[in-house]
């Protein structure tokens, strides 16, 4: 997850219900890498609700960020005149009602009421409840949320500790997951440590190429045999499939011929 995503995970968390968690977002933001911050202030790129609360906030009192968010070209008078002195962040940390996203529908659960169906709480929640559904949530929580469009809570679910070996398989051979999954997916050591899972993203016909061509190597006798004549991926998958089998097979026959020799 890049530095700019976990921050705005982070002000997405500092407005939850949860206090616990909500305290615990806003003391990671305080602590934040100086060096993060004023990278995401100068840019014009970072969404609005991130620049707001980090100049609500933590712009007040720190020379150095202030100094970053007015070399954001898009940035408006409003946002600068809103930067005040603040005190510790426990005094200053927002409510659930005043930080961005912190509106939640009421959920209503009188007694008799047909419960609600997995998807159809999820498709209730909003970006922050998804978010933390994906990072505190259970197996079945992470299933569907892996498939959000919303690439933070997508993100969210592959950086939750919770998650295990299985599930990242599965998610790698997913054919409704975003080509982002993917290729988050494929760059993290910790995942491809798994050969399964190296395994999975190469028959995944959604994986693009760049990603899979170099898996290829990997492969053991019968999977590679298996990925030769695999109709569902590319023809360029199975041709370096069939490449790595003869070249296996030729290597065999120079050692019988020396061995008779």
């Amino acid at each position: 997850m890049s530095p700019g995503e976990k921050i705005e995970i982070l002000v997405l968390l500092s407005a939850d219900a949860d206090e616990s968690l909500r305290l615990k977002a806003q003391q990671t933001l305080v602590d934040s890498s100086p060096v993060e911050l004023e990278q995401l202030l100068a840019d014009a790129a970072t969404p609005r609700s991130v620049i707001d609360y980090l100049a609500s906030h933590l712009v007040p009192d720190r020379p150095n960020l202030i100094e970053a968010l007015l070399e954001n070209p898009g940035i408006t008078p409003d946002v600068i005149e809103g930067v005040k002195p603040t005190s510790p962040v426990g005094a200053t940390a927002p409510s659930p009602s005043a930080a961005p996203g912190a509106e939640e529908p009421e959920v209503e659960s009188p007694e008799g009421k047909k419960r609600i169906t997995l998807l159809q709480r999820i498709n209730a929640m909003t970006p922050v409840q998804k978010i933390k559904a994906a990072l505190t949530g259970n197996q079945e929580e992470r299933l569907a949320l892996i498939k959000d469009p919303n690439k933070l809570v997508s993100r969210a679910v592959l950086a939750s500790p919770k998650v295990s070996g299985p599930e990242i398989e599965a998610f790698a051979a997913m054919r409704s997951v975003m080509e982002e999954v993917l290729r988050t997916i494929a760059t993290s050591r910790r995942f491809m440590k798994n050969y399964a899972v190296a395994r999975a993203l190469i028959n995944n016909p959604r994986s693009p190429l760049d990603i899979t061509l170099p898996l290829v190597s990997r492969l053991n006798d019968r999977d590679l045999k298996s990925l030769s004549i695999n109709k569902n991926v590319p023809e360029a998958l199975r041709a370096m499939a069939a490449k790595f089998i003869k070249q296996k097979q030729d290597a065999q026959r120079a050692k019988i011929y020396v061995g008779k020799h």
